[in-house]
């Protein structure tokens, strides 16, 4: 997007001291947001929060330092959009890696104050890029309500005459202390597929404390985790609804070393929390049917 655009998109959507539409990381778009409650980054390449800063409180989001910043190549941390599949495409292993939503420039629609907190509209649906890899007519809506907690909808419409069946994610990288120190609450006696076992089916017993490679799809499960970082002293909540499946995932060394956007000791600086549908609970939609899905963050105990 060039610069003029990049000014009307400013002119269009800004609002003095409050948002502000700028050139960001490799001049890709950017909305900041600086609301009375928080502060945030949200670029339109894949509708993708890479910065939420309540106030009185630190970071809440990984970003990596080697990042990517151009069309056609994910953005490394924050919180990517992850839709029509998650992971690998099973039936096309060369098509882009948890879908391609997140590698397209989203529209803006809107930009509103709603007391002290902001909220940003991004749409995308279906063109000659996305038929390559899915053939399906969709529509996406991306609402991100920026405040004192975080709230995010994805909302997916099957525009087309037929039935299809997809899965999604709001892949959240939460910055932490030290991945190794951080313990995952809310998951205990609840099932998951352990993608690094060949989605062989165990139970969690207790906490979760990250100690090697972790990809773990929780299934069934609605209720909300917490991350708690004793070192930093702080605890991030995310609740969810129409979310029936939460991943967790880290790359640990060895993951890292094969991801080159990724720093060599970036793995220990997040942890990876996620709503989610995917797996066996992928949804299906009929033609003019809406699914969405919602996550709520918050940071409920803060480092002092």
């Amino acid at each position: 997007m060039s610069q003029s655009q990049i000014d009307a998109l400013n002119h269009a959507f800004g609002i003095p001291n409050v948002v502000e539409v700028i050139s960001g990381n490799g001049g890709l778009p950017k909305i900041r947001v600086t609301a009375p409650s928080a502060s945030a980054d949200i670029y339109l390449h894949g509708a993708q929060l890479t910065s939420w800063q309540p106030v009185n409180a630190e970071e809440v989001l990984f970003l990596s330092e080697h990042s990517n910043w151009q069309d056609g190549r994910a953005i490394r941390g924050g919180i990517p959009v992850c839709f029509p599949w998650f992971r690998s495409k099973v039936d096309a292993p060369s098509a882009p890696a948890h879908g391609f939503v997140r590698t397209k420039e989203w529209r803006l629609e809107s930009v509103k104050i709603d007391g002290e907190s902001v909220v940003v509209i991004c749409s995308t649906e279906n063109d000659e890029s996305t038929h390559r890899w899915w053939p399906h007519a969709f529509r996406l809506v991306h609402k991100l309500s920026i405040g004192e907690s975080l709230q995010l909808e994805l909302n997916v419409t099957n525009a087309g005459q037929t039935a299809f069946r997809f899965e999604e994610a709001l892949h959240t990288y939460f910055r932490v202390s030290q991945a190794e120190q951080v313990n995952i609450r809310g998951l205990d006696q609840i099932a998951y597929l352990d993608n690094l076992d060949g989605n062989r089916k165990k139970t969690q017993s207790g906490d979760l404390i990250l100690t090697a490679k972790t990809d773990n799809a929780y299934i069934d499960v609605h209720s909300a985790a917490d991350l708690i970082d004793s070192t930093w002293r702080r605890t991030i909540r995310t609740e969810k609804e129409n979310s029936a499946t939460t991943v967790v995932w880290n790359p640990w060394q060895e993951g890292a070393a094969s991801l080159g956007d990724l720093g060599d000791n970036e793995w220990r600086q997040f942890a990876c929390v996620e709503a989610s549908n995917i797996l066996g609970s992928a949804v299906s939609l009929a033609p003019g049917q809406e699914h969405a899905m919602q996550a709520i963050i918050s940071v409920v105990s803060k480092n002092p």
